[in-house]
């Protein structure tokens, strides 16, 4: 299978020239999506001359640079996607643990709860509550079995992302993902990855930035996604 790994990128000058330099010793093909960033991260980029670079004239989203992220890999005919962050939480040594099951799964999903992998890494309290929340809901509704709904380090065949249509731009953006994949019938599994949080600071934008607001957006985004599949889903397991 030919793979593409892609990386949505904001203001990511302190980590990207790292990231990319070990992202490019287990990928061939590696795809940067700069989304408007206003920092050094189009100067690193340019230094980067084997990558391929799409650059969104104004900060859309994380949710819009994994659309656009999705849109390259069916124009240039891959077969697949690898996505990771730029922020120093997902090792790129663990790409080929990510895309290998392609050949049984149409989504495999890297888990940060399915192995304790370093006992001294924790979570941010509130974004580990949101998490566990939002897993627990995508669970019974969809009748998932997922332990982490929100990894960024995910793989997905090409012909899944065929079939997703995404319309919202921000971090909210996972749950569109999860809610089509079961419309679709799509095949998942969760493959564990070390939890690893080296900037516990993000800012999530606006109102998004307190905790209960953000579990309230999440749960809207995720109840309008229901509506507009038509589920109606039994609680089990599937994958």
């Amino acid at each position: 299978m030919r793979i593409l790994t892609a990386i949505p990128v904001f203001n990511e000058e302190k980590y990207i020239e790292g990231v990319l330099s070990e992202v490019l010793r287990h990928a061939s093909d590696v795809l940067v999506v700069d989304d408007g960033s206003t920092d050094r991260t189009p100067e690193i980029l340019r230094g980067f001359s084997s990558i391929a670079v799409v650059r969104h004239e104004r900060n859309r989203g994380y949710g819009a640079g994994l659309k656009s992220a999705f849109d390259f890999t069916l124009e240039r005919g891959f077969d697949g996607l690898v996505t990771l962050d730029c922020d120093g939480q997902h090792e790129p040594a663990r790409i080929p643990e990510i895309e290998a099951p392609l050949d049984r799964y149409d989504i495999v999903s890297g888990s940060r709860y399915l192995q304790v992998f370093d006992p001294t890494q924790r979570p941010p309290i509130e974004r580990r509550r949101i998490n566990l929340e939002v897993t627990r809901l995508l669970n019974e509704r969809l009748g998932l079995s997922l332990t982490d709904a929100f990894c960024g380090f995910k793989a997905y065949r090409a012909s899944a992302l065929e079939k997703f249509e995404i319309t919202d731009f921000g971090y909210a953006m996972p749950l569109q993902v999860w809610v089509q994949a079961v419309e679709h019938g799509m095949t998942i599994v969760e493959v564990p990855v070390p939890l690893i949080y080296l900037d516990e600071s993000r800012a999530f934008g606006g109102s998004l930035d307190d905790a209960t607001n953000r579990l309230n957006h999440y749960r809207a985004v995720f109840e309008s996604a229901l509506e507009r599949s038509g589920l109606i889903v039994e609680k089990g397991c599937r994958g």
